[in-house]
Formats: structure tokens, sequence, C-alpha cells
């Protein structure tokens, strides 16, 4: 009974990990299409699409916020490991996205 109850928190601590993670990669590709609205969509709205990548960044970090804290609890090292990695690697690149997205709106307000 241990066993398995132990196997039930593992599987539940990964899931709270996951879903944060999966936040993290839909709130970076909304990004790359709020990068597409600033450089050919409508100029009317290119301020729309600037703070919707903001908006997109912030989520990326927040989730990222998660899935380390769901993380500290976690004894699969090489689980851990992998996922603390891809998260920081979706959060540098939407930091570097923001920024260029912020600089094409901004030249073209």
């Amino acid at each position: 009974e241990k066993v398995a109850r132990k196997k039930a928190i593992v599987e539940a601590t990964k899931y709270a990990i996951e879903i944060p993670f999966k936040v993290m990669e839909t709130a970076y590709q909304s990004m790359e299409v709020n990068k597409a609205m600033v450089e050919i969509g409508n100029p009317n709205s290119v301020t729309d699409a600037g703070v919707g990548a903001l908006c997109a960044r912030t989520a990326v970090m927040g989730a990222f916020m998660n899935v380390k804290i769901n993380c500290k609890d976690l004894d699969d090292s090489e689980y851990v490991d992998d996922i603390l990695k891809r998260g920081a690697e979706i959060q540098l690149k939407a930091q570097e996205l923001e920024q260029e997205i912020t600089k094409i709106t901004e030249s073209k307000i």
C-alpha cells in the first residue's frame, strides 16, 4: 500500500509539473504569433500585439515558477533536471523574443 501511495504521489507531482510546463510552451508559441502580427498585421493593432507578447512572456515566467516549486519535492532528479533545463530554455527564448517584439512595436508607433 505504501508503494502504491508513493507512486501515486510521484505521478500527481509530475502532472502538477507538466501542466504549467505546457502553459509555458503554449504561451511561447503565442509570442511567435504576436511577432507575426507586429510585423505584417494591421498597423492600427501593432500595440495590441506588442502588449500580447508582454503578457505571454509573463505567462511563461509565471508558469516556470510553478514548475520549479513543484519540482522541489520530486526525488526523480533526472526528470527534474530535464524539465528545469527545458523550462529555462523556453524562458530565455521568451525573454529574447519579447525584446525583439518590443523593438519592432516601438519602431512602428
